[in-house]
């Protein structure tokens, strides 16, 4: 089997942050829904984003790749539909739980029979919110003991929605790029405190750039006129806050490191890694357009993970090379990721000499000066792996990552920026 050895170095540099995955599939969906030609600029064709092309190609969606630069970012036309047409009745998601819950309720507006699969972890991510809408409006569906693959057939009814706010807001964005389309108004309530806020600004900040409106009443309750059209935009995809993240902590515990294509203004969530650096006495310089992070010995601090989840693997590592104690509390949606990131990032990181418990909801870390080094895993886990390679920085050893490759979930040029700011990596072979 191929690993990946990296040889401890300082990362310095300059290095351009690639476009938010989040906001990347959004505007894919919302071109994908109005009715003439729109182009996105900056889509980086991680696996993730190809999941998401593929299921509205699927729905009949018309998507050509315009342009391509040395960097590989592309240029994309999409023409949209008045009207979805079913394609091709099975959509693959791949290990995409983005593309999965955005699409379900979107490919009910066909009403045909469709198919949704997919791959590693996503094959058991609860769907329990959809399960039970489909109950109540009586929408045919099958799946294999509670996994995917899911077969589904019907049609959504606009009225009043119910949904917990403590599940992944990944349901409650499906429900409101497909609502609006309805015949009639519906109502979205919240019945818990809503988590991961910022992730629903996003999908209303795309959806009204692509002239959808929708009444948010404190993130309580979503009033959602129905028989409105999505009109198409040339919209550009603005850096990936939770991608910069990698490279700013790799900066405070490395040399110097600079960060371009980030806004100032924008609404992802992950943009709070600023604030927590500074707050763990980091030394940082935000500009205009960009963010210029130095070297500097941060201290322990309490940081809680409920509004930027995908944060914790990566603040986990400067937690372990931080003074003092860094406690990371409601994390535990963690457990539900693309693996379960509280017990990968603690098990992989103690295999490199951190002092780091795992607790139900969260994590302790005692910071030390030094890591040591060692053979780790990614747990298939684009972030656990992108964490791993910023925590070699501090290692008195090699670190060698087994399932490398997780990167092209997200970030499909992570090792060559990592190359490019003087990570020293090559391929090894372990064992037989």
């Amino acid at each position: 089997m191929k690993y990946l050895k990296i040889n401890p170095s300082s990362l310095c540099g300059k290095i351009k942050i690639p476009p938010s995955k989040s906001m990347s599939h959004r505007a894919v969906i919302c071109a994908g829904l109005s009715e003439e030609k729109s182009v996105i600029d900056d889509i980086i064709f991680s696996q993730d984003i190809i999941a998401t092309c593929e299921a509205m190609k699927a729905l009949g969606i018309s998507i050509d790749i315009v342009e391509k630069n040395l960097q590989d970012y592309k240029k994309i036309y999409i023409e949209g539909r008045k009207k979805l047409k079913l394609i091709n009745n099975s959509i693959d998601c791949k290990e995409s739980g983005s593309t999965l819950r955005f699409l379900i309720p979107i490919a009910l507006l066909t009403g045909d029979k469709i198919t949704f699969k997919g791959s590693g972890k996503l094959v058991e991510r609860p769907l329990n919110v959809y399960y039970e809408i489909f109950d109540k409006q009586g929408i045919e569906y099958s799946n294999h003991n509670g996994n995917l693959p899911l077969e589904v057939k019907g049609s959504l009814s606009h009225g009043e929605y119910k949904v917990k706010g403590n599940i992944s807001s990944q349901f409650i964005s499906g429900l409101l790029f497909t609502l609006p389309l309805l015949k009639g108004d519906s109502k979205i309530i919240i019945t818990t405190e809503l988590e991961s806020k910022a992730y629903i600004d996003l999908t209303l900040q795309m959806l009204k750039t692509f002239n959808i409106e929708i009444e948010n009443n404190n993130y309580e309750e979503f009033y959602i006129k129905g028989n409105q059209k999505y009109i198409s935009k040339d919209y550009k995809v603005e850096g990936d806050f939770s991608q910069a993240a990698f490279w700013l902590v790799g900066g405070i515990i490395g040399e110097k490191i600079s960060c371009c294509n980030l806004e100032m203004d924008s609404l992802q969530g992950d943009k709070v890694i600023l604030d927590i650096i500074k707050k763990m006495g980091g030394n940082i310089k935000i500009k205009e357009d960009f963010v210029e992070v130095s070297k500097s010995q941060t201290k322990g601090i309490v940081i809680d993970a409920s509004q930027c989840p995908d944060l914790v693997p990566i603040l986990a590592v400067l937690g372990s090379v931080s003074d003092g104690t860094t406690k990371i509390i409601n994390a535990e949606r963690l457990r539900i990721k693309e693996c379960d990131r509280l017990k990968a990032i603690t098990n992989e990181l103690k295999i490199l000499g951190a002092n780091i418990e795992e607790l139900e909801d969260g994590l302790v870390i005692q910071g030390r000066k030094t890591l040591n080094g060692g053979v780790v895993d990614s747990w298939n886990d684009h972030r656990i792996a992108m964490a791993l390679a910023v925590a070699s920085i501090k290692c008195t050893e090699s670190v060698i990552i087994k399932g490398s490759n997780a990167v092209s979930k997200s970030y499909p040029q992570f090792w060559n920026d990592f190359k490019k700011l003087g990570g020293n990596i090559h391929e090894c072979c372990v064992g037989k």
